[in-house]
């Protein structure tokens, strides 16, 4: 298995992202679900928001108990936002995890530099990376969320659907009206 591959795991069909020893990064190919990130429209982080909850849980117990014998649970950092300051939240124990600003700025290309420099800037990283980034709901590119803290702690990061990084991100409960595309990540045993 090397980075890139796509491979069957599950109900679904998922990319490699990296290969670190006997393990790998995988990430759903497409999205696998349009949800919020929370339950309301309040301050929220990774680490107590809803979408995590169901991740580690009623998603994860989709798999076999052979399937689930080989996802690892790992701890996740989760940094402020490198643009706002806003909060990242207290590190987190998961099996299945968005990505962080940080991991799609590392994964999908290389927009790592972009990230910690905002210059002129706005809201959005766009670079010759975004079409490694774009992902399918259905037929159509659709946004997806991150992990990661948006502008203020109402907001999460998540990448458009034209592959945009966009660090100040979309609203954790409300708006826009369709909630925001999943694209599930986990650390396989190989």
């Amino acid at each position: 298995m090397v980075k890139g591959d796509i491979l069957p795991f599950g109900d679904y069909t998922w990319q490699v992202l990296a290969v670190k020893d006997n393990r790998a990064l995988i990430i759903t190919e497409n999205i696998v679900a349009l949800r919020w990130y929370h339950t309301q429209f309040i301050e929220t982080t990774w680490a107590d928001c809803a979408v995590r909850n169901y991740l580690n849980n009623d998603f994860y117990n989709t798999f076999s108990q052979e399937e689930k014998a080989n996802i690892l649970t790992v701890t996740n950092r989760n940094p402020d936002s490198p643009w706002f300051k806003s909060k990242g939240g207290e590190d987190t124990t998961d099996s299945i995890f968005l990505l962080s600003l940080e991991e799609v700025c590392e994964y999908f290309g290389d927009s790592k530099a972009k990230l910690q420099h905002k210059d002129s800037q706005t809201w959005y990283i766009d670079d010759e990376n975004n079409s490694k980034r774009q992902a399918k709901y259905g037929n159509d590119f659709h946004w997806w969320r991150l992990r990661s803290p948006g502008y203020y702690g109402r907001t999460a990061a998540s990448i458009t659907k034209d592959g945009y990084v966009y660090v100040r991100g979309n609203g954790v409960y409300g708006t826009p009206k369709d909630g925001g595309g999943l694209r599930p990540a986990l650390w396989l045993l190989m």
